[in-house]
C-alpha cells in the first residue's frame, strides 16, 4: 500500500481535520487569545495528527506486507485463511473469522471437487481397460472375414483403439506420480514398441519407416515415450503424400539424446505452427484431411504434456508442402528431477 492509497481512504478525516483547525485559527483569536499562541497550538496538533496517521500507515502496511508474504509462502493459496497470524485488534478478529468462514467454504468446495474428478478418473480407466477387451476380440472375428472386409475393419479398430488410448493417457496426465517410473532403456525398443503399435495403421497408409543410430541408452518412462513416439507416427501417416516415408534418427548433444522423427507429408502451415500444442487445435489440415479419421486436436497437446512430466524437450518444425521434424531431447540421469 502507498501512502497516496491511505490517505486517500482518509479523506474524510483529513478534511475535518482541516475544517477544525481553520475553525480554532479563528475562534481562539476571537475569544481573547494571543494569535501566535493559537498558532502555535494548531501547528503542535497538526503534527501530532501527522505522526498518529504516519505510525498508522506504518502499521497498516508492515501488517499487509506480512500477510502478503504469507500468501506467497503458500502452495495453495486458498489455504491462506487458514494461516492469518492472530489478530491485532477487535476489527482484524472479526474480519480473520469471516476469512476463516470463507476459507473453510472453499476448502470444502475444492475437496469436493478433487473427489469428484478422481472419481471420474478412475471409471474413465475402468472404463478404457475394459473397453480394451472387445476390441480385441473384435479384431479377432475380423480375421474370419473376407479380406477387404478385414482390413477395413482393422483400420476403424485401430482407430478406435488409438482414441482410447489417449483417452488413457488424459487421464493419468492429471496425476503423473501415480503411473510414472523412470528407468533405463534404449530408443531402440522405444520405436520398434512403438512401430509395433501403429504397424496396421502405417502398413495400410503405405508409410515407409527408416530408423538410424537409435542403439542410444535414455533415462525416462517407457510406456509414456512410447505413447508420445505413437502419436507422431499417427500424425505422419495421417497427414502423408504420395509417397509416404518416416525417418527416425539420434544424436548425442554432449551428455543429451535427441531423438528426430522426420516426415516428408503435407506440413504445417506457418501461421499455425505455434499453436499445435494447444489443446483442442485441430489447423487447416486437420479440418480438411480425413483419411485416416478426423483430428482431435488433442495428440501433439498430450505429447507436450507429457514430455514436460518426463522431463523431455519437445520442438517441431516444419515446411508446408515438405513435411514436418518432431525432436525429442532426453534429459541425462543427474539432470532429472525426482518426481
Amino acid at each position: 500500500m502507498s501512502l497516496r492509497e491511505y490517505l486517500s481512504d482518509r479523506l474524510g478525516q483529513l478534511a475535518l481535520w482541516g475544517v477544525g483547525a481553520g475553525g480554532a485559527l479563528l475562534f481562539l483569536p476571537a475569544v481573547g487569545a494571543q494569535r501566535d499562541a493559537a498558532v502555535l497550538l494548531v501547528l503542535a496538533l497538526t503534527l501530532l495528527f501527522a505522526a498518529v496517521q504516519t505510525a498508522g500507515y506504518l502499521r497498516c502496511r508492515g501488517r499487509l506486507e506480512e500477510l502478503a508474504s504469507i500468501l506467497e509462502g503458500l502452495d495453495r493459496k486458498y489455504l491462506f485463511a487458514e494461516c492469518l497470524p492472530p489478530p491485532r485488534n477487535s476489527a482484524e478478529r472479526r474480519l480473520f473469522a469471516l476469512l476463516r468462514r470463507s476459507g473453510k467454504s472453499m476448502i470444502e468446495t475444492v475437496s469436493e471437487a478433487q473427489s469428484a474428478q478422481r472419481e471420474y478418473r478412475e471409471y474413465v480407466e475402468r472404463w478404457i481397460h475394459e473397453i480394451k477387451t472387445p476390441i480385441t476380440a473384435a479384431g479377432l472375428i475380423s480375421r474370419n472375414a473376407e479380406p477387404e472386409t478385414r482390413r477395413k475393419l482393422t483400420r476403424e479398430l485401430a482407430q478406435i483403439e488409438a482414441h482410447v488410448e489417449r483417452a488413457l493417457f488424459y487421464a493419468r496426465a492429471e496425476s503423473p506420480e501415480k503411473d510414472f517410473m523412470i528407468r533405463q532403456t534404449t530408443l531402440a525398443d522405444l520405436t520398434t514398441q512403438a512401430i509395433g503399435r501403429h504397424r496396421a495403421l502405417l502398413t495400410q497408409c503405405g508409410v515407409r519407416v527408416e530408423t538410424e543410430n537409435l542403439e542410444q541408452t535414455v533415462y525416462t518412462d517407457e510406456k509414456w515415450a512410447v505413447f508420445i513416439l505413437g502419436q507422431l507416427l499417427q500424425n505422419a501417416a495421417r497427414y502423408r503424400n504420395a509417397a509416404p516415408a518416416i525417418s527416425i534418427s539420434a544424436r548425442s548433444s554432449g551428455k543429451q539424446i535427441r531423438l528426430s522423427v522426420r516426415d516428408n507429408g503435407t506440413g504445417i502451415p506457418a501461421h499455425e505452427l505455434p499453436r499445435v500444442f494447444e489443446r483442442g487445435f485441430t489447423g487447416s489440415n486437420g479440418r480438411a484431411r480425413g483419411t485416416a479419421g478426423s483430428s482431435t486436436g488433442m495428440g501433439l497437446y498430450l505429447c507436450r504434456k507429457l514430455a514436460d512430466h518426463l522431463e523431455i524437450d519437445l520442438r517441431i518444425a516444419s515446411e508446408e508442402g515438405h513435411g514436418t521434424t518432431v525432436t525429442l531431447t532426453f534429459p541425462t540421469k543427474e539432470n532429472l528431477t525426482e518426481l
